[in-house]
C-alpha cells in the first residue's frame, strides 16, 4: 500500500490530506507558522498526517507541499509575501527534517492538477483552471503534466491583457483578466453601479460598502443595473477563456474560486459567450465547468505531484 501526503500552505492555515491508493483516507489542518519557523510547522502536520491514519514514515512514498509565489525548479520559495519568505529552501529543509522525498510547486499550479486528477477535470488529458478570487490565477495541465514553462514562472493565466489600455492591473500593466474578471474587480463594478444607479435594487439589502461578488448575481433576475454588471463581467470573462481554449485547446475549462458558487448559472451563459469566440468550436469543444475540489484542491494537487 502506497501513502502519500499533500499540503497546502495558506496565509492562515496549513491544509494536510493523506492518499492511500489514490483515494483520501485522512485530512487535517494546523494554524499556518510564517517566516523560518514555516519548515517546523509542515513537519508537525506531516507528523500529526502520519498518526492521524496510523503508518509509520516508512510507508510514505512522499510529501508533497504547494505554496504562494514563486517556486524554484530546485523546490525554493524565491518569494512569497503573504508568508514573510524569500529565498527560503524548503525542498531541502523538509527532506532533512523528514527524511523523505518532498516536491513543492506553487499552489495554483497544484490546485488545477489535483482538479484534473481528481476533481471537476477528472478523465481530461488536457484542462485549465481559472481561479476567481482577489486576483485571478490557475494552472495548465496538459497531457496530464503541469505545463509551467521557463523556471517554472510561466502560466501566470491573470497578466493576459484583453483590453489593449485598460484599466490597470496590480502587475503594472493595463488591460489584464485579472483587472476584470477577479472577485475584486466584480465587487468593485458592482459598487460603482450601485452609486451611479441609487434606484437599483440591490440598495434593499446591501450598503455601497457591504456589496460583494454575489450581489450583482443575486439580484441580475430582478434589477437592470445588476443585469448590466453580470453581462459585462460575463464578456470578459469569455473573452479570456476563448483567449486560453484557442492558444492551448484543452477539453475543459475549469472555474473556481467564489464566483464559481453561480453554478450553471454562471456556465451556461459563459459557455454560449465563449463558443463564439472559439475558433473551430463545434470541430474541437471545449467545455467550461465548475471545480469541485473547494479549497482542499491544492493538497490534492501536491500529492499528484507523487502519481
Amino acid at each position: 500500500m502506497s501513502y502519500i501526503l499533500g499540503l497546502d500552505v495558506g496565509g492562515t492555515f496549513v491544509k494536510g490530506l493523506v492518499l492511500k491508493d489514490g483515494k483520501a483516507v485522512f485530512e487535517q489542518d494546523i494554524p499556518t507558522r510564517t517566516g523560518d519557523e514555516l519548515a517546523g510547522c509542515i513537519e508537525e502536520l506531516v507528523e500529526k498526517l502520519a498518526s492521524g491514519c496510523g503508518v509509520t514514515f516508512s510507508k510514505i512514498s512522499g510529501v508533497g507541499v504547494c505554496c504562494p509565489g514563486v517556486i524554484s525548479e530546485e523546490g525554493e520559495i524565491v518569494k512569497a509575501a503573504n508568508l514573510g519568505l524569500e529565498n527560503y529552501p524548503i525542498k531541502k529543509l523538509l527532506e532533512e527534517k523528514l527524511s523523505l522525498p518532498v516536491k513543492v510547486c506553487n499552489d495554483a499550479n497544484a490546485a488545477a492538477l489535483g482538479e484534473a486528477r481528481f476533481g471537476a477535470g477528472e478523465g481530461a488529458d488536457d484542462s485549465i483552471l481559472i481561479t476567481l478570487g482577489t486576483g485571478v490565477g490557475g494552472g495548465i495541465v496538459l497531457g496530464g503534466k503541469l505545463f509551467e514553462g521557463n523556471k517554472k514562472a510561466g502560466a501566470e493565466i491573470g497578466h493576459m491583457v484583453i483590453e489593449r489600455g485598460g484599466a490597470r492591473c496590480t502587475c503594472g500593466r493595463y488591460g489584464c483578466f485579472e483587472a476584470y474578471c477577479s472577485a475584486k474587480a466584480l465587487t468593485e463594478s458592482t459598487r460603482e453601479a450601485m452609486l451611479l444607479d441609487t434606484a437599483s435594487g440591490m440598495w434593499k439589502t446591501y450598503t455601497h460598502d457591504t456589496a460583494d461578488g454575489r450581489t450583482a448575481f443575486e439580484y441580475m433576475d430582478s434589477d437592470d443595473s445588476a443585469r448590466r454588471v453580470v453581462d459585462r463581467y460575463m464578456k470578459y470573462l469569455a473573452c479570456g477563456i476563448a483567449n486560453l481554449a484557442n492558444i492551448f485547446r484543452p477539453q475543459v475549462i475549469l472555474i473556481g474560486g467564489g464566483v464559481a458558487a453561480q453554478g450553471t448559472r454562471l456556465t451556461k451563459p459563459l459557455q454560449a459567450l465563449a463558443d463564439r469566440e472559439i475558433f473551430a468550436a463545434d470541430y474541437a469543444p471545449v467545455e467550461i465547468r465548475c471545480a469541485s475540489l473547494g479549497n482542499r484542491a491544492g493538497a490534492y494537487g501536491a500529492a499528484a505531484l507523487f502519481m
